[in-house]
């Protein structure tokens, strides 16, 4: 019983590092060919939107927005795609099959 505990702190341990690890990695999702790009964190935080002069029209906002709602979504994809990779072995060996288990219960912040 007591390896067990041991090895369940220990993929515990390695969890909360590939999740500081996640917080301070970024990735850059485009749109527009590259006229908008948002910068998010593996932990889905926005840290940065870049607009290129040539996408901005004053007489069309709409399009903007929406180049800068598919760049943040290309981001976040990419984040998310980054966390699967970093936290799917662990939360595998947790007793998760073909997806992310709820892990919640863990008491890791930020795994709901």
């Amino acid at each position: 019983m007591q390896a067990i505990l041991q090895q369940a702190q220990q993929m515990q341990q390695q969890l909360v590092a590939a999740q500081e690890e996640l917080a301070r990695t970024e990735v850059t999702g485009t749109s527009g060919g590259g006229l908008v790009k948002a910068t998010v964190t593996g932990g889905m935080e926005l840290k940065s939107l870049q607009i290129d002069p040539k996408a901005v029209d004053p007489e069309d906002t709409e399009t903007l927005a929406d180049l800068v709602v598919a760049a943040v979504r290309d981001a976040m994809s990419s984040a998310q795609k980054l966390t699967e990779e970093k936290l799917g072995p662990v939360a595998g060996a947790l007793g998760g099959g073909g997806g992310m288990p709820d892990l919640g219960g863990l008491g890791l912040p930020g795994l709901k």
